[in-house]
């Protein structure tokens, strides 16, 4: 799992972001998940200014008040942290692991199609399907937030027909080290 770090070893340092990198974030934030501009400002307030935390691997984490918010790896998609997903739910779109996959999740692993395919996962209907690379919020059977958020490595509807190998690359999940830190 490449977002896996350690708060005490591995921030290299802190840096308020310009204003002009700030409005290229918000840019990409409303080009990239499910929300409106009025959301992003209850999440993340114009005349507020975020601070960049930098980290090994290349992850970079940027706060509000010191609460990380959202995170990045090198220059790829921007995905919100767990607990702004649970204030936000609808920030990306989701898909379900059955009961047996959730203790497999919880350790980091990767998610198999079969716990997504299975009577108790969840994939969307086919005139919704998501294509493989799309960042998406990972549920549980049973559970009220999203418990993970990854990334697509098949198509949903690909995944409904293999129905084999890794279906969703874990990025983060709740427990991890991100989770942990509620403050940077």
């Amino acid at each position: 799992l490449y977002f896996r770090f350690q708060p005490s070893t591995d921030i290299s340092g802190q840096t308020p972001v310009k204003s002009s990198v700030q409005r290229s974030i918000r840019t990409s934030i409303l080009n990239q998940w499910r929300i409106n501009s009025e959301t992003l400002e209850g999440l993340w307030p114009k005349k507020e200014s975020i601070v960049h935390v930098k980290c090994r691997e290349h992850i970079s984490i940027y706060t509000l008040h010191g609460e990380p918010i959202f995170f990045q790896h090198f220059d790829g998609p921007i995905y919100p942290t767990l607990r702004t997903l649970h204030r936000y739910p609808f920030l990306l779109p989701a898909v379900g692991i059955d009961r047996g996959a959730i203790r497999f999740l919880l350790q980091g692993a990767h998610m198999m199609c079969p716990g997504m395919t299975s009577k108790g996962g969840y994939l969307p209907p086919a005139e919704s399907e998501l294509m493989a690379g799309t960042p998406i919020a990972l549920h549980a059977e049973g559970k009220e937030h999203a418990v993970g958020i990854g990334i697509l490595k098949l198509s949903t509807e690909e995944m409904k027909k293999v129905n084999k190998n890794i279906g969703v690359e874990t990025i983060t999940y709740l427990g991890d080290d991100l989770w942990q830190a509620q403050k940077l």
